[in-house]
């Protein structure tokens, strides 16, 4: 029979163990080719969020004909151009089959522009060309001359007020089944400049036209991503945090509340 040390010691290694299985392997995909207006930012900015929170995220950066990461517990894309869309086009249907899968697993996801648009049916440039989609998303694009520019605000109900910047000359429309990241208050912006949507959600995959980059500014959505993750490999979110850690995170919070009132008084 163990005595009680020995009990102990079984305590504390497990306690060890749990504090060194925090890993949280995040996946940038295709930073090369779709990577404009500072969306690399949301990489960084889920990187250090995630270590103020005491985990450990290793980073994965996927790019084209690279080999797919053994374990992926977030993935982040941003935009590019439409030669940036085709040249991943291929490449990301030949891994359509895995992201589905790890999206209807609760994978949380944010994808931004450029392939917000192709996890979306498809998307039909300006000059006619229909690239397919691998349709995580329930919405398709079509490309205009008109381009929708500048600072934007919507409101969600998960995340309160999303401020960011748009740049695109898509008009994305929403299918049933899959839910808008939230409403603008004008036309002439957002999804179409329609329907007052911008955005999209469907299982925890979010698609945006928010760039800027949109996460340091919204800690709430960045922490969605992160907690969701979490929960999802290990069961739940556990922040274990030095003072220092959370004196950082509060003025991360704090710039990112300064950064959002600014963006919001300048002009589109």
């Amino acid at each position: 029979m163990n005595n009680m040390s020995d009990v102990n010691d079984i305590s504390q290694a497990d306690a060890t163990n749990k504090d060194a299985n925090r890993v949280l392997d995040i996946v940038s995909l295709y930073p090369k080719d779709m990577n404009i207006y500072g969306d690399y930012g949301n990489v960084l900015t889920i990187m250090r969020r995630a270590e103020l929170y005491g985990y450990k995220p290793v980073l994965h950066e996927y790019n084209v004909g690279d080999a797919w990461p053994k374990c992926v517990d977030m993935i982040l894309g941003g935009g590019g151009q439409d030669h940036g869309q085709s040249r991943v086009t291929d490449d990301l249907f030949a891994r359509a089959d895995a992201i589905r899968e790890l999206a209807k697993n609760g994978v949380p996801m944010l994808m931004i522009c450029g392939l917000y648009q192709l996890f979306g049916e498809y998307f039909e440039t300006i000059e006619g060309q229909k690239l397919k989609g691998i349709g995580v998303l329930g919405e398709h694009t079509i490309g205009q001359d008109v381009r929708m520019i500048g600072n934007l605000v919507e409101h969600s109900a998960d995340f309160g007020d999303i401020v960011g910047y748009e740049n695109h000359s898509g008009r994305t429309s929403l299918q049933d089944g899959t839910q808008p990241l939230g409403l603008v208050d004008g036309e002439d912006c957002g999804n179409n400049g329609k329907d007052r949507t911008e955005g999209a959600r469907k299982y925890n995959v979010i698609g945006t036209y928010m760039h800027g980059s949109v996460l340091p500014k919204n800690p709430r959505l960045a922490d969605f991503l992160i907690r969701t993750a979490a929960q999802n490999r290990y069961g739940e979110f556990e922040p274990k945090q030095t003072d220092a850690q959370r004196a950082e995170l509060a003025k991360l919070d704090e710039l990112a509340d300064c950064a959002r009132k600014v963006a919001v008084t300048r002009p589109r």
